[in-house]
């Protein structure tokens, strides 16, 4: 017998619900990004909140008119961002609340899990269905809040091998689309940029082991503009440095930890010329398409049916 799952997520960037059918596929998504002032980088965590609270009745609302929300057997949410201790934000309490009192009321059950699991079971669903979740696997999170090379172990453990030791490689891309007058989040209009440039580029990118540094990014970036460079070489060099040092990483990796399988996922990870610039070096890592690969509670909702029994028995 197949069932209906509902995934919320609320999360420091937008506000996602999904709707996945144990029979394995995903019904309906939504996403709405939080709003935030022209030249900022963000928002405050308690403007998050407020924005989340508010849009989850209308968005539920929206959902409800696609899709009879009465068949749903349980409930997943995201409440804070790793699976380790001490990791919080307060922006995932409006998704545990409009969570708790879904489930409650109709008496179904409600599966906790975190961004960054459901980040992992999303991309692994996209990458190869089922199949990914049986195994070990390297997984690439690249967005605003994390530049982390993943060991998942059936997405129940999840373990760190490599980070960022400064800036977040999303968080180097916003800036610089910032700085272009670009709004937040500026990765779509970096991409779109960054497509126009025809000339060559060779980027150089801070990697030691599973270890790197993106700090200097930010600064390359300014230095080039002022040389007088266009802002679409800028916007170039600055993905195909993040595009270099995900295939130094992974090269790391995968001398530690032969043969498994490679998934990229992260808002950063959805741009094409990252995407080419690493396929042409490692044919055989995995990308997945974007609704699947930024912000989203695409995951969130496969778990749903995991932790309750409906799905991967």
């Amino acid at each position: 017998m197949s069932h209906y799952t509902l995934g919320i997520d609320t999360s420091n960037y937008a506000t996602s619900l999904a709707v996945f059918h144990t029979a394995g596929e995903v019904v309906c998504a939504k996403k709405r990004f939080l709003p935030v002032k022209e030249g900022q980088l963000g928002l405050r965590q308690s403007d998050a909140l407020f924005h989340h609270t508010t849009a989850l009745p209308e968005m539920l609302e929206e959902l409800g008119r696609e899709f009879d929300l009465t068949r749903i057997s349980a409930v997943g949410v995201s409440q804070k961002p790793r699976p380790v201790e001490g990791s919080y934000m307060p922006c995932f309490l409006a998704g545990v609340s409009a969570a708790t009192a879904f489930a409650q009321a109709r008496g179904i059950p409600l599966v906790h899990t975190t961004h960054q699991q459901g980040h992992a079971a999303a991309a692994l669903f996209a990458a190869k269905g089922e199949e990914l979740f049986h195994q070990k696997v390297l997984l690439f999170h690249i967005s605003g809040g994390t530049t982390d090379l993943l060991l998942c172990n059936e997405v129940k453990e999840i373990t760190t091998l490599g980070t960022s030791t400064d800036l977040y490689a999303g968080q180097a891309v916003d800036r610089v689309g910032v700085k272009l007058g670009f709004g937040f989040p500026a990765g779509v209009e970096v991409s779109r940029l960054a497509a126009l440039c025809a000339e060559p580029v060779k980027p150089k990118s801070s990697v030691k082991g599973m270890q790197c540094s993106l700090s200097g990014l930010e600064n390359q970036c300014n230095a080039l503009l002022s040389a007088g460079k266009s802002p679409e070489y800028v916007c170039k060099y600055c993905l195909l440095c993040v595009a270099d040092t995900v295939v130094k990483m992974t090269r790391a990796a995968q001398k530690e930890y032969p043969g498994l399988p490679v998934v990229c996922a992260g808002g950063v990870m959805s741009s094409d010329i990252i995407r080419a610039w690493v396929q042409q070096r490692l044919p055989q890592v995995y990308f997945v398409p974007g609704q699947y690969s930024s912000d989203n509670a695409i995951g969130v909702s496969i778990l749903a049916a995991q932790g309750a029994g409906l799905w991967l028995k």
